[in-house]
Formats: C-alpha cells, structure tokens, sequence
C-alpha cells in the first residue's frame, strides 16, 4: 500500500521508465501537466506527465503507450494551457494512443484509477494523475509543493492511497484494462509481450506482503454490451458481516443505504465490532456537499440512535495548524483479517452506477499476513496523529479498541476531530433521503426508484 501522491507519483515515473512493452493509464481524471517528482531525480527524463510518455514513445522502442479517462475531462481542456498541443503531438504519434471514454449510462462516470506496466507491475486505488492530488504524509501546512498545474493556486491537504501489485493481480488488472479498452473503442488490445528476466517493481517501495491471496472487486453498469458487476457493493456487506471487534474505513463519502444498513445490523449487536470511519469535514465543492454532506448527516443521525454501546464514530483529520485534511482515500480495513485499498467509495453511486476496481488481500491464512495488516492499519492511524505507527500498535494491542486508541491520542496540533454534523434544511434533507443525485444504478437520476430509500429500512422513512 503507497499513501499519499508524492510516493505515488514517484513509484509510478520509476516503473514507467522501466517499461519495455506496454503502459496502460486509466484514471477518472489525467492531466499531462503534472510533475510527478523533482526535476533533480528524474535521471535525464522530463518529471512531467505528458512530456514524459513522449520522451518514452522516444526513447523505448517497442513500447505502446495507452491513456484512458472518462470523457468528461474534455470539458477541462480549454482550461488546462499546453495540453491540448501535447495532445496533438500524440496524435501524430502512433506509439501513444488516448481516448476519452464514454462507454457509461449518461449519468454514470468512470472512476477506476488504474496504471498498469507490461503486465508484471499495477496500481490500483483512488489516486488520478492530476491536479490538485498531490501531497506528503505530512500534510504540512501552507506546503509549496501543493499546488495546481500552471495557475499555481494553492489548495488544501489532501490524504489519498493505492495498492501496488505484481503476478497473476498485475496481469489480471490488465485484462481489466485492456477490456476497457475494446468497450470504449470497440478494438482489441494485445498483452503486454513477455518481459524481460528483471523486475518492475520500483526501487525502494519494500512490500508489505508477499505471496498473498488478492481479490479484485468491480462496480459496473449496465450499458449496451457491458453487464452489470456489483462486486464492489457484496464485498462491502460481506466484509462488514464477517468483522468480529474492528473495522477501519477512510473514504470521502458516507451516503451509502447499503453500508449503513449493514453497519446498523452489526451495531444492534450486543459484542459485535466497532466501526471507525476517516471522513474529510465537508466535501470537495458546494454541490457534493448539498448532496453527500446532507445525506451523512441523516445516516450519521440514524446510526447513533442504533448503535446502544457506543461502537460507531467518524472523525476528521486536521494540520498542525488546524486545517482541514481531505481524505480521498478509499481504504477498509476488517480485524487484522483483511486490507482493501480501491477507487470505490461509501456512496450509492459506487455501489452500481460508476465503474470501479479495489483490491483486497486476504490474510485469513497466514499469521504473518495478519501482523502486517495491523501494522497497516496503526501505520494509517499513526500519520493522523503525527506518532510512531509502533507506539500506535501497542495502544491498540492494549486497548482491544480503535475508537479508545484514538481518544488517548487526540490532543492539540495533528490530530483526528469528531465529525459534528452540520445543519441542513428541509429541501436540503428531502434531496439526500431521495437519493436522486446519488443513485445506485443507470436510469435512477430522475426516476422513481424501485429500491427503498436512503433511511427506510434504518427506521427514519
């Protein structure tokens, strides 16, 4: 697991320019004007996105470059300086190949994050090569490394993760990739040719697990020839279902029936296991707020009415200083049992309507396994606090509980804030219980659904 997109993006320009056969890139979003790390360790190459994989189609014979986004990025290209210029440079370049794909419902986006290299190596999570992503696990305050391609503008901490993965998950990640591909063109990709006797892996990321069992769940739409996949939505629940005394989540939404539904049965339960959910304070952008925040507020309402023994809290990660952290992160973690890192988050829309990929490990059977599922999860725990994921490890260990290591750990400075829902109105309420502008599936946006919903079953119809 890489946290945050100054690793990322480092790791990512290191595999790249490795590549021999085949660089596929699918993001919700791809902006070629990135900087994906210092110019002073770029070993000769350009640090930036576009001119990056022109230098590769350049430099490495043989190499075929492939970039997938979900169309709307078009919109942004008036707005976005050179790029439209880098984009006819690749036109012309028969080695590159871009496409902005619309293969979705019409209210449906593609939100897989997605870079997979010759098929030995792929990233698979919730960050995009774009703006506004970038950032250390220190989410310093005022940092001058975070900010925006060419305006320069400055924008807030921003906490996001991905999982690297080689073998059989790699060469399955392309597949994935590559029927992508032949959805939003109608063409087939070939394999990426067998690689050379050298590893991919980038230098310097030391796994956190080897030979493991990895899950790859999906969320698609029904739409023309693509079948509808929750796979995303079963694992949620399953997961959810399975936890004996921990579950860890950061995720930028909570809006989702589904989760809450599975959440509330657990919490009912007079031993079952507690459930502590990262959140950024609002969300990116006065409508997802209109829409997300208000649904939040009415689950987070309705949880707390169902939840007798106190085992359900969200909180919030700020700076030193105070600021807020933008958790963009979609990260579960079940016991020390199961590590889920994906593009999915906690809303409807995950669950049936926009594509998406995450990657689960497995750690039911190995005991080394589990070790370092748990030093993940105090590691994520210790970056909120500004600790030592050690010291974070032996508070869990002698609290048997997240929710009582994290109020030991909360002070001043950095540091996890209680979410405290803010006050929506009436219409504001009527819109998120109606699910309307979050809905589960294709054909829901503007029509009556079949399904109940968001509080119905959670007794607040």
């Amino acid at each position: 697991m890489i946290v945050d997109a100054a690793d990322y993006y480092a790791y990512a320009f290191d595999a790249m320019m490795r590549a021999r056969s085949q660089i596929l890139l699918i993001g919700w979003d791809v902006d070629t004007r990135v900087h994906l790390l210092e110019e002073k360790q770029a070993r000769g190459a350009p640090t930036q996105l576009g001119a990056l994989l022109t230098w590769l189609s350049k430099h490495r014979p043989g190499l075929e470059i492939t970039v997938l986004a979900w169309d709307e990025g078009l919109l942004s290209l008036p707005t976005r300086g050179t790029t439209i210029f880098r984009l006819m440079r690749w036109w012309r370049d028969p080695k590159v190949r871009i496409k902005w794909d619309h293969s979705h419902p019409l209210d449906g986006s593609h939100h897989q994050k997605l870079l997979i290299i010759d098929d030995q190596l792929a990233f698979c999570g919730g960050i995009d090569i774009t703006g506004d992503r970038w950032d250390t696990r220190h989410h310093r305050d005022n940092d001058p490394g975070r900010r925006t391609p060419f305006t320069g503008r400055s924008y807030e901490p921003w906490h996001d993760a991905t999982m690297a993965v080689g073998g059989e998950a790699a060469r399955a990640l392309g597949d994935l990739g590559r029927e992508r591909w032949k959805c939003a063109t109608g063409k087939e990709m070939p394999p990426a040719s067998p690689g050379a006797a050298e590893t991919l892996w980038p230098e310097g990321l030391e796994p956190h697990f080897r030979d493991v069992p990895v899950g790859i769940s999906r969320t698609l739409s029904e739409d023309g020839p693509i079948e509808e996949v929750r796979e995303v939505e079963a694992l949620f629940a399953d997961m959810i279902a399975a936890a004996k005394k921990h579950v860890y989540i950061e995720t930028q939404y909570f809006s989702s029936r589904i989760i809450a539904e599975a959440i509330a049965k657990r919490l009912e339960e007079p031993l079952g296991p507690e459930f502590v959910i990262i959140n950024p304070k609002t969300a990116l952008g006065w409508l997802d707020e209109e829409v997300m925040g208000a649904a939040r507020a009415e689950l987070f309402e309705a949880l707390t009415k169902r939840d007798p023994n106190k085992r359900f809290r969200i909180y919030c990660p700020v700076t030193e200083g105070g600021a807020d952290i933008y958790v963009h992160a979609k990260i579960m973690i079940v016991d020390d049992v199961a590590l889920r890192v994906g593009s999915a988050n906690f809303n409807n829309r995950s669950m049936g309507l926009d594509s998406e990929c995450d990657i689960i490990v497995d750690g039911s059977g190995s005991a080394e396994t589990r070790r370092a599922i748990a030093g993940t999860r105090a590691d994520l725990l210790a970056e909120h606090f500004g600790r030592d994921p050690k010291e974070v490890g032996a508070l869990i260990e002698e609290t048997d509980s997240l929710i009582a290591t994290v109020e030991r750990l909360r002070g001043p400075g950095r540091t996890l804030v209680p979410f405290e829902p803010p006050e929506f109105n009436a219409l504001e309420r009527r819109i998120a219980k109606s699910e309307r502008l979050d809905p589960e599936g294709p054909g829901e946006l503007f029509e009556k659904r079949a399904r109940p919903g968001l509080l119905r079953t959670l007794g607040r119809g």
